[in-house]
């Protein structure tokens, strides 16, 4: 048999692989070019907390390594070992949102959560009502699945609630999923009661499902914020968290889903328990430690909202002292999106290349998250320790002025 003849053709790649964009990480190849250049480069685009010298807890990490030497390493159940679906469900309950383990699900992360739960409950075609500016997975998601992105306005002047009204607007027959980041990344918002409560009063009056993001929810300045799901315990809520921000120990890829107990979702729950075979299991070792972080010590915590609040107010008090830039106060979480006036012509990531270029200084472009790129929004990180975000606010406030003065 002769030989093939070698074609010069590239090989084809999937078409919604286009559709696919993540700003958080794809900004960073722009940080590379400058540090290869020979400036440091301030990285204010990822929320690791860890990164910023944050410490997962000891008892976390004792019982990792405790199910490591106990041979913990094969594959587990692809919904997730026992004591830690129960343990959720535990969680869930005592704060209002009763759960059972069976309809608990152990995932790589609230990334995959948002996977498994979307690839469940859309279809091509299917609408799904995101916050905007949003958490850019969900639209990359959503994009792949080939179903479409609604985006519903927040309101930079109400404190970043939702606009009801404009999100009623834009509901269809196709319209399937409200997607609830609360609270929120990228604003570091949280919402009010009566917010939280309109918003289910949409999903019931359009027969919507909610996908509660509430990975941040530990950390509200003054507090837990309880889950969506515990104002109305028998609505349609599929709810996401993990061990990545509250438990400091987003390398580990460990979270969960907690699907409602309504009636509504049964059908969800095989799809999903369907999927989560497909992959056949999160990380194990990590799962072990999820009772541990839900059942122990949280004193860290207490430490480490202080901490947040500390940055969130001398953040927003240098932001909005800059000609130019204004800034909503935060109630939860490590994020901010000032806004920043931009000369004629000039988008976002013209300002967030810029300010790179001259400064080292690394946030991600408003555009990223689905703000218009005139609008001139952009997100910042502010773990970094309070000294080091006054050298960083020295330098945005130098180099703001100057490039607003065009």
């Amino acid at each position: 048999m002769a030989p093939l003849k070698a074609s010069a053709d590239a090989i084809a790649v999937a078409a919604r692989v286009s559709r696919f964009t993540y700003a958080i990480r794809n900004i960073v190849a722009e940080a590379k070019k400058v540090e290869a250049a020979g400036l440091r480069v301030r990285y204010l685009n990822i929320g690791d907390p860890v990164a910023f010298g944050f410490k997962t807890p000891p008892h976390l990490i004792a019982a990792v390594e405790r199910a490591l030497r106990d041979g913990h390493n094969g594959y587990g159940p692809s919904p997730g070992i026992e004591p830690a679906r129960e343990a959720v469900a535990a969680e869930y309950t005592a704060r209002g949102f009763p759960a059972s383990a069976d309809r608990v699900f152990l995932t790589a992360g609230t990334s995959e959560g948002i996977d498994l739960a979307l690839g469940a409950l859309v279809d091509e075609g299917s609408e799904v009502l995101v916050p905007m500016p949003t958490y850019p997975l969900y639209t990359a998601v959503i994009a792949r699945f080939g179903a479409r992105a609604l985006y519903y306005r927040t309101d930079p002047e109400r404190g970043w609630a939702p606009d009801l009204d404009h999100l009623r607007s834009l509901v269809t027959p196709s319209t399937r999923v409200l997607v609830v980041i609360d609270p929120n990344n990228p604003t570091g918002a949280s919402y009010s009661v009566a917010t939280r409560r309109a918003l289910l009063e949409v999903a019931d009056r359009y027969g919507l499902a909610i996908l509660a993001d509430e990975v941040y929810g530990d950390l509200g300045f003054d507090g837990q914020v309880a889950p969506l799901g515990s104002l109305e315990p028998d609505a349609p809520i599929v709810s996401l968290s993990s061990l990545s921000k509250a438990y400091l120990a987003p390398g580990w890829r460990t979270g969960w889903m907690t699907v409602g107990r309504s009636p509504r979702l049964n059908d969800v729950v095989k799809a999903v328990a369907k999927l989560a075979d497909g992959r056949l299991c999160s990380t194990v070792p990590m799962q072990y430690a999820v009772a541990a972080a839900l059942t122990g010590d949280r004193s860290h915590q207490v430490l480490f909202r202080a901490a947040l609040r500390e940055r969130a107010a001398l953040t927003v008090e240098r932001l909005n002292a800059m000609p130019g830039v204004t800034c909503v106060a935060p109630t939860a979480a490590f994020y901010v999106m000032p806004r920043v006036a931009l000369p004629p012509g000039r988008t976002d990531q013209d300002y967030v290349h810029a300010l790179l270029g001259a400064t080292g200084v690394l946030t991600v472009y408003g555009s990223g998250f689905g703000t218009a790129p005139e609008d001139g929004y952009l997100r910042i990180v502010y773990l970094a320790p309070p000294e080091e975000l006054g050298e960083i606010y020295d330098l945005m406030a130098e180099f703001t002025a100057e490039y607003l003065r065009g």
